[in-house]
């Protein structure tokens, strides 16, 4: 064990507790002239369920330590990727607090602590205890009511900063035709190691698995649904990634789907084809199967490379027809 492990100082404990991911939220309440108040927090965490009870604690030197130590209530506004700017207003010791909400939406909610407006979820609750706890209270509220407004990605605080993995993601999605280009050889190479992998170690429930997705995603384009097709064939990559079992590989290949996932949503958003439907790739999908069933790893590799091509020769005919369009 080393001498830090040994005798930790606040600034590498500080810096060992930062390794673990944590949302953002903005916590907020009213003081006792019914003036708003609010600040930043990564401490938020669920308790319970049956009664809904949720936690987060605040410093003992904090200048709004007074005000949590009075009230009765508080709302927890969960923040969105977009919203690092909001979390950097409150988080500030230059503002005062009437310029921490100057402009910023919010309605009153139960007990009337403020509801931000644009949040992705808020928990408005009545506070269940507190708890001295070293340098810092704790608080443990009672949920009364609560929102949840969107599905987009929260902000997340990891190492000293916000995680930007969703919005670097988009930044991707949204590149020329050629990060597709190198999106599909990416996407290429890291499948033949998985169906090679899903050769050896994929287990008769993850065939099966597979075998339901395709059949129907056979049905799905039949019947011209090519919304859920397009989510049928995402999902049998990623159920080609579960049945590999490898776990480092699972993450990369979780990232370049998302990224196949946002790349989709940014041609529907550009009215350009979402999706290119290819019926030549429907039995080449099921090939790859037959190879995991009969554990033939060269022929689900040559059948997962014949696929790849087939989709980077289609797409790079589709851009030079939307090129000359656009010329």
């Amino acid at each position: 064990m080393s001498a830090t492990q040994q005798d930790p100082t606040a600034k590498s404990f500080r810096h060992a507790l930062g390794c673990f991911p944590t949302g953002v939220a903005v916590i907020t309440t009213s003081d006792a002239r019914g003036q708003p108040v609010g600040l930043t927090c990564n401490s938020f965490s669920s308790v319970s369920l049956d009664p809904p009870l949720v936690l987060w604690s605040l410093r003992n030197n904090s200048k709004s330590i007074d005000i949590f130590r009075q009230t009765e209530q508080f709302t927890i506004n969960v923040l969105s990727h977009r919203q690092d700017g909001l979390s950097g207003r409150f988080a500030s010791s230059s503002k005062t607090m009437a310029e921490k909400f100057d402009g910023v939406s919010y309605a009153r909610g139960w007990g009337g602590s403020p509801v931000l407006d644009d949040c992705i979820a808020n928990f408005q609750c009545s506070v269940f205890a507190r708890h001295e706890a070293g340098d810092h209270v704790v608080f443990i509220g009672q949920v009364e009511n609560f929102e949840q407004s969107s599905d987009e990605d929260a902000l997340v605080f990891y190492k000293g900063a916000y995680m930007m993995l969703a919005q670097s993601l988009r930044a991707l999605a949204q590149k020329s035709s050629d990060s597709e280009a190198e999106l599909v050889e990416a996407r290429a190479a890291v499948h033949v190691s998985l169906v090679r992998l899903a050769c050896k170690a994929a287990q008769p429930a993850d065939i099966e698995a597979i075998e339901r997705n395709l059949r129907a995603l056979d049905r799905y384009a039949a019947e011209g649904d090519m919304v859920h097709r397009t989510e049928a064939a995402i999902t049998f990559f990623k159920q080609l990634t579960t049945a590999a079992h490898n776990e480092m590989l699972a993450v990369v290949a979780q990232s370049l789907t998302t990224i196949l996932e946002y790349t989709v949503s940014e041609h529907l958003a550009r009215s350009q084809a979402p999706t290119i439907y290819l019926p030549a790739l429907n039995p080449l999908r099921w090939q790859v199967l037959s190879c995991i069933r009969a554990r033939d790893s060269d022929g689900a590799a040559a059948a997962m490379s014949e696929y790849f091509g087939l989709v980077a020769s289609s797409r790079a005919a589709v851009a030079k027809a939307l090129s000359a369009v656009e010329a």
